[in-house]
């Protein structure tokens, strides 16, 4: 049990000053949980100074709250932990960019995504504006941060069509691993699944995500990506879902990428 000070703030409508609750929590920690962004762009957010605590700008990483009592604000808009968090597959198409906003007035994927009726959906991660297919969003901070992390190796399978016809013995280089300008790869699974004479059909699956990885690796195999889609993150499959459009996940898939994290059903 924790009781404010008498110069803390008073406790949120409907929340007892000797209700139990989770105290304290680090700011980047309950920035996540609420959806605002991703525990690294949590941080962000905050070194910017766009968050405020009981209406001042609190840009340390260090900084505690305590969600039933603190007000936290971004960009003056109320933040709160979801009870009920949402989880979205959407199948990407070519020409969007995977941002929540634009300046230059470019599509984004939140025109695609139910985002009036659940505000704190962010993506899980990216796709190229160029790369189709599935893309997560969650209001859920804390799973899209761990899905991300590399401690967790979360698989994500790729079908891309190379230019040339590839060999087994480059596709052995990507297998193994190549030298990328951000260092070594780590092995992936690669096979070639159709091939012509001027182009190759491969599925490709690996379990990092640095920027335009699966592009990258192609081309250090003198393999260009002609077209790349992305058919699975983790045990979430695409399925059938056309594109351009979304659809809420089962409970099975949310339960199967919490197992995949480390996350059980206590952990919400």
């Amino acid at each position: 049990m924790t009781t404010p000070p008498n110069d803390s703030p008073r406790p949120k409508d409907g929340a007892s000053q000797n209700e139990e609750r989770i105290v304290p929590m680090r700011l980047q920690k309950f920035l996540a949980r609420a959806g605002a962004a991703s525990r690294r762009g949590s941080e962000d957010l905050m070194t910017a100074g766009r968050v405020c605590v009981n209406g001042v700008v609190t840009g340390e990483l260090g900084s505690k709250v305590d969600p039933a009592v603190d007000v936290v604000t971004v960009d003056g808009r109320e933040i709160s932990i979801a009870e009920n968090p949402v989880y979205i597959a959407l199948n990407k198409p070519a020409g969007v960019i995977t941002t929540m906003s634009d300046p230059q007035g470019r599509m984004t994927v939140a025109t695609l995504i139910p985002l009036k009726d659940n505000p704190g959906l962010f993506p899980v991660g990216r796709l190229d504006y160029d790369t189709t297919g599935l893309l997560l969003f969650t209001t859920d901070g804390e799973l899209a941060h761990r899905l991300l992390h590399p401690k967790w190796h979360v698989e994500k399978v790729y079908r891309a069509l190379i230019d040339g016809r590839a060999m087994e013995a480059e596709l052995d280089r990507l297998r193994e691993g190549v030298s990328l300008d951000d260092g070594m790869t780590a092995p992936a699974r690669v096979r070639s699944l159709r091939s012509s004479g001027t182009t190759t059909f491969v599925e490709i699956a690996i379990s990092e995500g640095r920027k335009r990885q699966v592009r990258r690796m192609f081309s250090k195999i003198h393999h260009p990506v002609l077209e790349l889609h992305r058919a699975s993150f983790g045990p979430v499959d695409l399925g059938d879902l056309s594109r351009a459009s979304w659809r809420h996940l089962s409970e099975d898939e949310v339960e199967a990428l919490r197992h995949a994290v480390g996350m059980d059903k206590a952990a919400h």
